[in-house]
């Protein structure tokens, strides 16, 4: 394991390093309660370059407001500024596709779901100690021919769910010490199957918590659908969505990314209270390849993750050739 100090500021936005005069404005998107604010270049270097390279991941907070982001060469951890104070480099962090941070007692950990590795993880989040890897648990009785989670998420009691999303669509449940428990879900498009279950979270906005689940490549439109901790089908929560890759939770508000290029948030009744970053280019969203010279402020091209902070902030990454991660802060009604 590498773990490193980044010392660089993020003070610019284009490719070359710009005066702070010539930085983009603020963009403000959403509406009435979700109405936010673009923080230009949050995120890059002295040199006005994103600093992490290819994105295809996910966002968490810890406890003390840091922000972690999956890039496809490891796990990069920036302060509220932008600035990086720590990294996770190295085969062991590449290419986690999705994470959850749990508060354990004594310390924070990261789970992560790698679809290229065929595996989940667990990490110390301030350490980057690995305390658990799970693979394709041969006890399931399964045949499969490929394991390639896409999605992972932590029940109260220590229980992990692991979302076979891009072979079968299973959903593995394990204990704490990542013993196979049971599985249930499969492929398809019928209203108790996956296309996709891509994107996965605890939603604690219920009592007791669902998992809430990114069905995310559902004919005709992407959606989402609540199980219980024992894998029962409850209901289509909403859909519509375009393609949803994840889902982030706070208090009675879910964010939810598509990879058209927008962040959808919802309220406690999974009603559509505000759109967020819609980009009107049908040439620039749901695309990888958006090199940073041709980022606009304020929209959005692949939407995979996002995380909520404690004062309601928004950090959300993109799907992205360059490594884009963006911070969006919630104003305030007057």
């Amino acid at each position: 394991m590498k773990r490193c100090v980044g010392l660089s500021l993020c003070l610019a936005w284009c490719v070359s390093a710009l005066p702070a005069a010539e930085l983009p404005k603020p963009v403000r998107m959403g509406c009435g309660i979700m109405t936010f604010e673009t923080v230009p270049g949050w995120g890059l270097g002295d040199d006005g370059k994103s600093q992490i390279g290819p994105t295809h991941g996910s966002v968490v907070i810890d406890k003390a407001g840091n922000i972690y982001t999956s890039a496809q060469i490891g796990v990069f951890v920036f302060n509220p500024e932008g600035k990086i104070v720590r990294r996770f480099i190295g085969d062991q962090y590449s290419n986690i596709h999705d994470m959850e941070i749990r508060d354990e007692g004594d310390a924070e950990f990261i789970y992560g779901a790698r679809n290229a590795a065929a595996e989940g993880i667990k990490f110390h989040a301030e350490t980057g100690d690995i305390q658990l890897t799970l693979k394709y648990p041969e006890e399931s009785g399964l045949k499969l021919t490929k394991f390639a989670p896409t999605a992972i998420t932590v029940a109260p009691n220590g229980e992990i769910y692991l979302s076979d999303g891009y072979a079968s669509n299973h959903i593995f449940k394990f204990d704490k010490t990542g013993k196979y428990v049971s599985h249930f879900g499969v492929k398809g498009n019928g209203m108790k199957e996956f296309n996709t279950a891509h994107g996965m979270t605890l939603d604690t906005r219920y009592d007791p918590p669902r998992l809430l689940i990114c069905d995310r490549n559902h004919t005709p439109k992407g959606r989402l659908l609540h199980y219980t901790l024992e894998g029962e089908f409850l209901e289509e929560v909403v859909t519509g969505l375009g393609m949803p890759t994840s889902v982030a939770i706070q208090g009675d508000y879910v964010s939810v990314p598509d990879l058209h290029g927008r962040l959808v948030i919802l309220d406690k009744s999974n009603t559509i209270m505000a759109v967020l970053g819609h980009n009107p280019d049908p040439s620039k969203r749901g695309s990888f390849n958006v090199p940073q010279e041709q980022w606009i402020e304020g929209l959005f091209s692949g939407t995979h993750g996002s995380f909520w902070d404690k004062d309601g902030n928004l950090y959300v990454q993109d799907w992205n050739t360059s490594g884009r991660i963006m911070k969006l802060v919630r104003v305030p009604l007057q």
